[in-house]
């Protein structure tokens, strides 16, 4: 057998197997999604719709999202994306005082001079 047919074959055993591995962990990934959704959880939509799941019909298909208050959206069970999970509060660090010298931004300071740019002085000489 030649030695560049041998190597053609393991990367196409390579990719193949590559292809089943991603479609593996796709339908994990798509199981874990569906197991933490139920009723009440915050979701988003994959076109940027964000709504409280209200419950979800696996015969028809679809799932039911109230966007407002009395406002109830019917909606195909795999246009949601995730849910979403409510941010952790960051801790807050103490910054550094500000001088009194430093203006905030918008603020404006009379008392302080205008800078005008350095300019050369003309002379006689043409310079």
């Amino acid at each position: 057998m030649d030695p560049t047919f041998l190597i053609i074959i393991v990367l196409l055993a390579g990719l193949i197997g590559f292809q089943f591995w991603s479609s593996r962990k796709r339908q994990k990934e798509a199981q874990n999604r569906l197991a933490s959704m139920h009723p009440g959880v915050e979701v988003m939509t994959n076109f940027g719709l964000y709504g409280t799941l209200v419950s979800m019909d696996d015969e028809d298909n679809t799932a039911l999202v109230q966007i407002a208050p009395k406002t109830i959206v019917k909606l195909h069970r795999q246009v949601i994306l995730k849910v979403v999970e409510p941010p952790m509060p960051e801790e807050i660090e103490e910054s550094e005082p500000e001088s009194a010298q430093d203006p905030k931004f918008g603020e404006r300071i009379d008392d302080a001079e205008p800078k005008k740019p350095n300019r050369k002085k003309a002379t006689d000489s043409g310079e």
